[in-house]
């Protein structure tokens, strides 16, 4: 029970503790409450939907997860995610899209709750680094991009139009809002600012309330400029969302398996982080089940596909909380301030909300990681620009640029395995090791026998290369007559592996030799004697270290 149910073992924290999760949790929910909010907009749902994603998720989140101190909740590239998702099926802010969103939520949570029971959680190896940059910096520019008009007060159309013609930049110069412009400016100075400040004091709401208190004095909202305006919230009981038809749902299974990977590669992040300064074992599995029932109770609840955020988490630990209470109790304020505080909201100008996600997502902005993956792996970091590339062209569909780096990487993957490393071992006086024979001018163990070591599986994909590469010696040399596999590498091995050393062992005893396998791990060679290899000694002889391997091919004769 306590396996499935991992609060089951918290521990009952000590009044010091209490109050460290107390106060931790006073700066993470202030800090929750304008960005659920903020994420709401991204993802095209009314602002209140944040906060319905913002209280029961990350509530259950924390009760399920081996990770209780994840700040789960909306996140900025979620939030894109599901935008991006839903732009060709329905108008933003509509019935429809609201219902597609808690759908996308539902169909995410079921397929990261699937993994999760099904130990599935390696499936998130397969969202690379490289891909997950080139990803998060393509997101980040388009999420800046879409704040534009927010931040501006000039609706896009006035953007595209002033892209075409004089006459449009003319429009444009006066269709700014100098009223959002000045509240956009002063709030991203004022958030780039407090960061270098700590996060001992609630700098977001702080900054927050004295823009929505600047905003109400001057007239903001007077002068025709966007408020968040009253928020028409209702803590309705949970309920299942109106069934939207089958090609429809078809349509946002790949978008939801991609927020599935995607999300928990985003949450695994801050996970890793925990356990490791926490000096505990990392869980992904209950953590998978943890976040796809959050996934579905923001459904269930009204809201749109969550995650863990990066920057909420890594608050959780500056604050100094030490156990998964500092998340109930900000679950709790979001709460108190959905119901009693939601109307000090409503001055709070769209533009802040704008400055607020565009800080946010301006730390994804790393250059210099690819930078990196250049200096140590020019293909991986032309994975990760393909990836950049291809989201932002293809943009709402931006899923194509994960899909496209993930056939990238596949490729890559294959292209390296397809050419293993196969090299002519020799003995090294110095040390007694095998090693590549002509990279340190060594003898050949035998001048009767061909001595390789294959430096991965034998499977379908490195079967043909060991056999081209011996062929190739094979007819070269005819004072050869024995094989010898250096197998100590070799981990795991296929039928078309197998086939491989029967093949091998047949070209030996044609010439009057035998195949000769060294230093086997002991799983290969059990499969090899089961299947009989390993039975026929007259063609087959294994050596159990390196050094029997020497002392038998140095005894060999010519045949």
């Amino acid at each position: 029970m306590a396996q499935r149910l991992p609060f089951l073992r918290w521990i009952r924290p000590r009044p010091k503790q209490w109050r460290q999760d107390f106060f931790a949790a006073l700066t993470v929910g202030l800090m929750l409450v304008p960005q659920a909010i903020a994420y709401a907009a991204l993802a095209g749902m009314p602002l209140e939907a944040g906060l319905y994603a913002a209280i029961l998720p990350l509530a259950l989140a924390t009760l399920l997860a081996s990770s209780p101190r994840l700040g789960t909740g909306p996140t900025a590239l979620t939030a894109l995610m599901v935008s991006a998702a839903l732009a060709p099926l329905a108008q933003p802010g509509s019935a429809q899209w609201i219902t597609l969103a808690i759908w996308l939520a539902l169909l995410s949570g079921a397929i990261q709750l699937a993994m999760g029971l099904l130990r599935m959680d390696w499936l998130q190896s397969i969202i690379t680094v490289p891909v997950l940059s080139g990803f998060s910096h393509a997101a980040a520019l388009l999420i800046i991009g879409s704040q534009i008009p927010t931040l501006t007060g000039v609706p896009w159309s006035t953007w595209r139009q002033a892209l075409q013609d004089s006459a449009g930049l003319e429009a444009l110069l006066a269709s700014l809002d100098g009223y959002a412009l000045l509240f956009s400016s002063v709030a991203i100075a004022a958030f780039l600012g407090v960061k270098r400040l700590g996060h001992a004091i609630p700098w977001t709401a702080l900054i927050l309330a004295v823009g929505a208190t600047a905003a109400w004095l001057l007239g903001y909202a007077d002068h025709g400029s966007a408020v968040i305006g009253p928020l028409s919230l209702e803590l309705h009981s949970l309920h299942w969302p109106p069934w939207p038809g089958s090609g429809t749902v078809l349509e946002l299974l790949v978008p939801a398996l991609l927020i599935a990977l995607i999300s928990f590669v985003e949450a695994a992040a801050s996970a890793k982080t925990e356990h490791a300064l926490a000096g505990t074992p990392w869980q992904p599995a209950q953590d998978l089940i943890a976040q796809g029932v959050a996934k579905i109770a923001s459904g269930l609840a009204g809201g749109f596909p969550i995650s863990a955020s990066f920057s909420r988490s890594a608050v959780i630990h500056y604050a100094g909380a030490q156990t998964g209470w500092v998340n109930l109790w900000a679950s709790l304020l979001v709460l108190i301030v959905a119901l009693w505080f939601a109307p000090l909201l409503a001055h709070v100008p769209m533009a802040l909300l704008a400055a607020l996600v565009v800080v946010s997502v301006y730390g994804l902005l790393k250059p210099r990681t690819i930078s990196h993956f250049w200096a140590f792996s020019r293909v991986e970091a032309g994975i990760a620009v393909l990836t950049l590339v291809v989201t932002l062209l293809s943009a709402p569909h931006i899923y194509w640029g994960v899909l496209a780096g993930l056939l990238a990487n596949l490729a890559y993957f294959m292209h390296q395995h397809l050419r293993p490393r196969i090299v002519e071992v020799g003995l090294f006086p110095e040390d007694g090791r095998l090693r590549d024979r002509f990279l340190w001018q060594l003898e050949p163990l035998s001048p009767y026998a061909l001595a390789l070591r294959l430096d991965g599986p034998l499977d379908f994909a490195t079967a043909s290369a060991l056999e081209r590469r011996v062929t190739a010696r094979w007819e070269a040399d005819a004072q050869l007559h024995s094989i010898c596999l250096i197998a100590s590498s070799i981990h795991n091995i296929d039928t078309t592996g197998l086939e491989a050393l029967f093949s091998l062992r047949n070209m030996a005893a044609q010439r009057g030799g035998k195949l000769y396998l060294s230093g086997m791990k002991l799983p290969l060679e059990q499969r090899l004697r089961h299947i009989g290899l390993l039975s026929d000694t007259h063609r087959v002889q294994a050596f159990p270290s390196d050094a029997e391997t020497v002392r038998g091919l140095a005894q060999l004769q010519a045949q």
